[in-house]
């Protein structure tokens, strides 16, 4: 049941992040002449939350290799399991934009 839960949480997550970047692209699309095809905003946010949590990863694989550290491989919690380095990337990616929004960035 609990894994249920988890997993309804991070969908909702992941799609709170991406409709935060949907609107953060369509304020910046609107400024855009159309003299060329446009991608849409929802394409262009999922690309940025794939972008960046494909960053995050990278950067946490390097320093983990760096440093050494021994970290399992994958972590299971019911039926569900995954890679500890890939699900904190893509946390890091969720929160980005509501970062991002409260510090005034654009």
């Amino acid at each position: 049941m609990y894994t249920w839960a988890a997993l309804v949480a991070i969908s909702l997550a992941i799609m709170w992040s991406i409709w935060l970047r949907v609107c953060r692209c369509r304020a910046a699309l609107d400024n855009l002449p159309q003299v060329e095809p446009r991608p849409s905003p929802f394409s262009t946010a999922v690309q940025e939350l794939v972008a960046t949590a494909g960053g995050v990863y990278l950067s946490l694989v390097m320093i983990v290799s760096f440093l050494k550290l021994e970290l399992p491989e994958r972590i299971t919690i019911n039926i569900l399991s995954f890679d500890p380095l890939a699900m904190t990337a893509i946390g890091v990616a969720v929160i980005q934009p509501v970062i991002s929004k409260l510090f005034g960035d654009k």
